[in-house]
This record gives C-alpha cells, structure tokens and sequence, in this order.
C-alpha cells in the first residue's frame, strides 16, 4: 500500500495535479491519499482548516477535498475564507459530508463549493467528480491568465453578485478606488453591482482620472463579466481638448498607446472594428501625424501613465 502523504511535507515542483485533502479522520486522509496517488495525483493532507490554510501558503493546490463538519474552523468558513482570496479563489472545492439534508447542501454551494459527496466515499465517483472540476478549472486559469497578460481589468460576479475573479489590474484599479481595508470588498461590490443594474457606472478617482465599469453581459453559468476601463484625469482631458480630440477619441488614443490592436481596442471599448478605424482616422488628422508609433508617441506625453 502507498505510504500516506507527509502533511507537513513542502510538495515538489512538479507539473501533475496537486490535490489537497482536509478531514480530521486518519484512515480517511489515508484512502483518499492512496486513490489520489493511483489516479497521478500528488496530494497535500491536513487534519483541520488551520493546516490546510497553511497547506495554501506552501503551494496552491488544483483542487480541494474538504470535509464539511470538522473542529474548530468548519469546510463552510473554511471554503468561504479561500473563496474571498482573490489569489486562491479560482481552486475548485469539493465537499465531503455525511449530512444528507438539504440545508447542508445548499451553504456548501452557497459558500462557493463545486460539489459534494457524500460519506461513506465511493472512490470512484469522487475521482472522476474531481477530475472533472480540475479539468474545467485548469481551462478557466488558462484563459484569465491570458486576460492578466493582456493587462485587462477583468471582474467576474457569481450568481449572488460577488467577485468570483478579478484580473491583477482590475485589483489594482478597484484598491485605488476603495481602499484595500477589509471593508473595502463590500464598496467595491455595491459600486460593481450598480454596473450589473444600470449597464455601466463610473467612479471619480480625482488626478488619477475617471473609473467605468461595464456589463459585458451574462456567462453559461450565469456569471457576470465587468470590463474596467480607466479614462485620463481632467487635466489630461483637457490637454487633449486643447486639440480638439472628443472623449471617444481620447479613449481610442489611451489604449493605441498601451499597444493595443485595433481589434483589442473594438472589444475593450464594445465598438466595431470599423469604427475604431475612423477614430483613428480623426486622431492622426488632429495630431498632425500618418502612423501609429507616432500618435503613441504624443500619447505618452499627454496621457498620463500607470
């Protein structure tokens, strides 16, 4: 029989799954260590939500099997204190439990869990319900980490309204908007959910310009996507007022000088390619110049930077 994993072991770098398994039963982190193992796993144990929690500091796991009714720190506070950790927060959580009623249920979806099982395990079905979930979440990383690069400021709102995802810039933007105490989550959602509502909202971020948040509309899931967008500070507005660019060519200018294509630049700003073309069009006209380098270039001194 496979050895059960050492809790308290730093796990290697290695490209496999990690899989971290939390129940205060022994023979349970044993099982469960000898499937995972079997099926390529590599695997982090911890007998409570204070271990496991430690368990993340190491090393963020691809998913987690998470008993519901353990001492001290239960799966439900657990799983909502991982959940409201923007760097943690994409780790799917799959519930162990023997509590069939339906209330049980409900506040381990309700706290942000993707499934449960139920207790005594069967082995097989709790493998492939894990793949399954670390297979979606892996697809789901890939492509927000693609928005990271595209240095987007991206939020995703679950079906009750809270951040499920943020990108590193939209972090960013929100922190100078609302602070980064513990209270400032709640005044960013509040403000994120009058965008749900009213399509966009905006915020006044004084010298640092003007924040918008806009629907992009609903996902498969029923999630919802906010594009931020950044707009110059009222002296740079009115520099560029000076030279006769209206507000929307002041926007297609921004992103132009951020290095972003006409293509990039139509989603962002949920116009047609065409009509990014003519901005443009207007643009190099009013600045005086016949390429893009150039305008970027003018752009830099009157735009102010992040």
């Amino acid at each position: 029989m496979t050895s059960t994993p050492d809790p308290v072991a730093t796990p290697p770098l290695v490209t496999q799954p990690v899989i971290l398994v939390v129940d205060d039963a022994v023979d349970t982190l044993r099982m469960l260590g000898d499937a995972l193992v079997s099926e390529g796993y590599v695997v982090l144990a911890a007998r409570d939500a204070e271990e496991a929690l430690e368990r993340f500091e190491v090393a963020v796991p691809d998913g987690v099997l998470l008993d519901a009714v353990m001492p001290g720190m239960d799966g439900f506070a657990f799983c909502e204190h991982i959940k409201a950790t923007p760097a943690w927060s994409h780790v799917p959580i799959v519930f162990m439990t023997g509590l069939s009623e339906s209330d049980q249920i409900l506040r381990g979806f309700a706290c942000g869990g993707v499934d449960y099982v139920v207790k005594p395990l069967r082995i097989p079905e709790v493998m492939a319900r894990l793949a399954t979930h670390v297979r979606n979440a892996r697809v789901t990383r890939l492509a927000q980490e693609a928005v990271d690069v595209a240095g987007m400021g991206t939020v995703v709102l679950d079906t009750q309204g809270r951040m499920a995802w943020r990108s590193p810039q939209a972090t960013a933007w929100l922190a100078l908007a609302f602070g980064a105490d513990a209270a400032a989550g709640k005044r960013a959602g509040e403000w994120l959910g009058t965008a749900l509502s009213n399509t966009e909202t905006t915020r006044d971020l004084g010298r640092h310009g003007r924040l918008l948040a806009r629907n992009m509309g609903q996902g498969n899931l029923g999630e919802s996507m906010l594009l931020l967008t950044l707009t110059p500070d009222s002296a740079a507005a009115q520099r560029l007022r000076d030279i006769a660019l209206t507000p929307r060519e002041t926007e297609v200018l921004s992103w132009l000088a951020k290095g972003k294509t006409n293509r990039d630049i139509a989603d962002i700003l949920g116009m047609s390619h065409r009509t990014v073309n003519k901005h443009l069009e207007h643009v190099f006209e009013k600045l005086g110049v016949e390429t893009r380098s150039a305008a970027a270039a003018i752009a830099g001194r009157l735009l102010p930077q992040d």
